[in-house]
């Protein structure tokens, strides 16, 4: 397990430096690493709540802090211009900005109650992560019907 925990968290860390070395104009790039980093924590915190993997505090606070950390910078890559290209972005992001805006402010408010309620070292158990992590989840799925085009 705690090699599955360093795993993630050389992910997270790797996918967010790949970040890095994107090119800085280029924000549908960066978009999609952040999607990769949360898609992978999202698959570590969905296979310990289905049980399919352990259950660890540390794990947890990875998943949370992976989270945390994307719905604070995610926002900042959908300028003018970006809705073109290779991207899932719905043009609904650039036409109810609004809207979107308060889409990203309740992902941070929940990721940000997930980060306090895990404490220093992640959740306790698994009904506690899942407690957190319900929140986050949720507003990953309202955010994705909304502002995503589906492929």
């Amino acid at each position: 397990m705690r090699k599955l925990v360093l795993g993630m968290a050389l992910v997270a860390v790797t996918s967010l430096g790949a970040t890095s070395v994107i090119a800085a104009d280029d924000p549908i790039e960066i978009r999609k690493s952040i999607m990769q980093s949360v898609g992978a924590a999202a698959g570590l915190g969905g296979g310990m709540m289905k049980g399919e993997i352990a259950y660890t505090p540390a794990a947890g606070k990875a998943v949370i802090a992976a989270m945390d950390a994307s719905a604070h910078s995610f926002g900042s890559f959908f300028p003018a211009g970006s809705e073109a290209g290779d991207t899932t972005a719905s043009p609904k992001i650039w036409e109810d900005a609004a809207g979107f805006e308060a889409a990203l402010a309740k992902f941070s408010e929940a990721t940000g109650a997930a980060m306090a309620a895990s404490g220093r070292s992640g959740p306790a158990d698994v009904d506690a992560f899942k407690a957190a992590m319900g929140p986050v989840f949720g507003n990953c799925k309202s955010c994705h019907e909304a502002f995503r085009v589906k492929k």
